[in-house]
């Protein structure tokens, strides 16, 4: 199950690398150009806003996870292990959204 959020967090970190992120395309992609970009911008901000906010909660879980010793139920290994992918991948999409939006500000 675990895998199956990584590989969904790894996908969403190449679409928002690739402008490939859900959005409405009859605002986005109707209008003047500089509404257009200044819409392409707002997205790629708050993608990277979402994901800093998910990487930093996440970030305090793993490591109540890690302080207190909780282990899986399943198998019996610490829960940090799991745990640790969200905030990893959550900065790696803050980032590439962050640089989603710095391209498109050099372009304008």
């Amino acid at each position: 199950m675990f895998l199956m959020i990584v590989l969904a967090l790894v996908a969403g970190s190449a679409a928002v690398a690739r402008n490939r992120m859900i959005r409405i395309e009859y605002f986005a992609d109707n209008g003047p150009e500089w509404r257009q970009r200044m819409l392409a911008r707002f997205g790629s901000l708050m993608v990277f806003v979402l994901f800093a906010i998910v990487a930093v909660l996440s970030a305090r879980v793993t490591w109540d996870d890690f302080r207190f010793g909780e282990t899986s139920p399943g198998i019996g290994v610490p829960q940090w292990w799991y745990s640790v992918w969200l905030p990893v991948m959550s900065v790696a999409i803050a980032g590439r959204a962050l640089g989603l939006f710095i391209r498109r500000g050099r372009r304008a």
